[in-house]
């Protein structure tokens, strides 16, 4: 599994509208949907919600990574956005999330596929300057460099 493959350039926004932690995530869906990873929005989204209610996905080093299994997933995708001066994520470690990736996995799919990618995630996002870069790229096209590196 290669990230670049699930995480592409029309799956990602550089400058997040949203203030809050819902409007962030009714974006990054938008896209998702978009981008025809979805066949039930609503399905997908009652899933985010509910690994919200489970435990923060805001895991702090201003990363925040909702995530959601649905039988509403067509292909697994992840979708990435980025609020430099950061949203209120109920992080584990107080700081504010400042790139976001939300994770949709089929339900089908949900074991292996699911930790693959958060395991793919999590060890370049704990690269301080990988994250540092991440969050100063200029362009989008920056932003695609980067993720094809992880």
């Amino acid at each position: 599994m290669v990230l670049s493959d699930l995480l592409t350039e029309d799956l990602i926004i550089p400058d997040l509208k949203g203030s809050t932690r819902d409007e962030v995530m009714e974006e990054l869906v938008d896209r998702l949907q978009r981008a025809g990873a979805l066949r039930n929005r609503e399905e997908y989204v009652k899933a985010l919600y509910e690994r919200e209610e489970q435990g923060t996905t805001g895991i702090g080093f201003g990363i925040a990574i909702p995530h959601g299994k649905s039988a509403g997933v067509i292909e697994p995708r992840v979708a990435f956005g980025r609020k430099p001066e950061g949203i209120d994520w109920n992080s584990m470690d107080g700081e504010k999330a400042k790139l976001i990736f939300m994770i949709a996995v089929p339900e089908e799919q949900a074991g292996n596929e699911h930790l693959k990618i958060l395991q793919a995630l999590s060890r370049k996002l704990m690269d301080d300057s990988f994250r540092d870069s991440l969050l100063h790229a200029k362009t989008k096209d920056e932003i695609v460099s980067l993720i094809q590196t992880m």
